[in-house]
């Protein structure tokens, strides 16, 4: 009996020991929303930075200024003017955008406002935080601009310089969105 006993203590205990290693960690509702919120809101990132990559793959993407800074230290201008942006597609860019001419003062402000066919040089450049798009345009005078965009992926954001050897080079900072 004794015998009898100590094999069904035995059995018992093994029973309440798998029964305990099988089972799951049991969340608290509002742990178990947390990781679900969280797991949604790195799905949503991981898809807006795919559909950033095609829209730059695909060279169909505006940049939407918000500010521009002479360089190398002028004031900061905010931009609210909605009318003001670059669109990219297929080879062609059309351009309007607050710009500032002079080399030294006094500087006076102009709008650039062309819709342009021939970018030379268009390059893009895959980077740790994004890409890297850059192109050449006479903008019909005797100089070139340079277009260099440093766009990030996971936020939207991008920085546009634009160089010309005749004026100090202008600075903006704006989102891509989207060519509709």
């Amino acid at each position: 009996m004794k015998k009898a006993a100590i094999l069904l203590c035995g059995l018992l205990l093994g029973a309440a020991a798998v029964t305990v290693i099988g089972q799951k960690k049991t969340l608290s509702p509002k742990e178990e929303r947390r990781e679900v919120r969280e797991k949604r809101r790195a799905e949503r990132i991981a898809s807006y930075e795919k559909m950033m990559d095609s829209l730059i793959l695909l060279r169909n993407f505006q940049f939407n200024p918000q500010t521009m800074q002479r360089q190398p230290a002028g004031p900061v201008r905010q931009i609210v003017n909605p009318s003001f942006n670059i669109g990219i597609w297929d080879g062609t860019a059309d351009i309007c955008l607050p710009y500032i001419k002079g080399y030294v003062a006094p500087y006076y402000p102009t709008v650039i406002n062309y819709t342009v066919t021939d970018l030379q040089g268009y390059t893009t450049e895959q980077t740790h935080e994004g890409w890297m798009v850059t192109f050449n345009t006479s903008l019909y005078s005797a100089g070139t601009y340079t277009f260099t965009f440093e766009i990030f992926s996971r936020t939207g954001g991008a920085n546009l310089t634009i160089s010309n050897p005749w004026y100090n080079p202008v600075e903006y900072s704006g989102t891509i969105s989207q060519l509709y």
